[in-house]
């Protein structure tokens, strides 16, 4: 059986089939996949390949906020994106992240991620840029620095001219757990 991409909202998914996403995470991330990973997963799209085996990748785009040049930007922010290990290096991902793609360009200013070391040439290979700027997030006490995701972020302009890496960095809304 050939592998076939689904695209769906999470109310679409499911429970099977977002335990099945979720138990790809945990096995991917070597059990580094915190609930508040998978938390921010959920809420958006989600592209997941299936064939007779099982689910071989899933990738889901959720609405983020951020603030450049004075004004708050429609972000669609790319999480969870994995490839179950005995099928990597065969495009599964490249179609998880062209579905994603096809999200991001369509409704949103622009894309970002946070890329693992392992993940990053997939990214890099797609168009997805490394963010040369400051990185911060409004947080509950103010405007926090985020040195850390500095060098692993990733963006994909939707918008022409909506990024100028030149101007002040990138603020990203609040979450819990691992802020991008």
């Amino acid at each position: 059986m050939s592998a076939v991409l689904r695209t769906a909202h999470t109310s679409d998914l499911t429970p099977a089939e977002l335990a099945a996403a979720r138990g790809l995470m945990d096995a991917a991330f070597g059990g580094d996949f915190a609930d508040e990973d998978w938390e921010h997963a959920l809420g958006g799209i989600h592209a997941l390949v299936h064939d007779g085996t099982g689910l071989l990748a899933h990738g889901a785009v959720v609405m983020r906020r951020a603030l450049h040049r004075g004004r708050w930007l429609r972000v669609g922010y790319v999480e969870a994106v994995a490839v179950r290990a005995d099928v990597r290096r065969r495009g599964f991902g490249g179609q998880v992240m062209g579905a994603l793609e096809r999200c991001v360009d369509g409704g949103y200013d622009f894309g970002a991620l946070s890329a693992s070391d392992e993940g990053s040439a997939l990214y890099t290979a797609r168009g997805w840029q490394l963010w040369p700027g400051r990185i911060s997030a409004l947080g509950p006490r103010g405007v926090v620095h985020l040195p850390e995701e500095e060098g692993g972020t990733f963006v994909r302009p939707a918008v022409p001219g909506a990024l100028d890496p030149a101007a002040d960095g990138l603020v990203f809304d609040w979450r819990d757990g691992d802020v991008l």
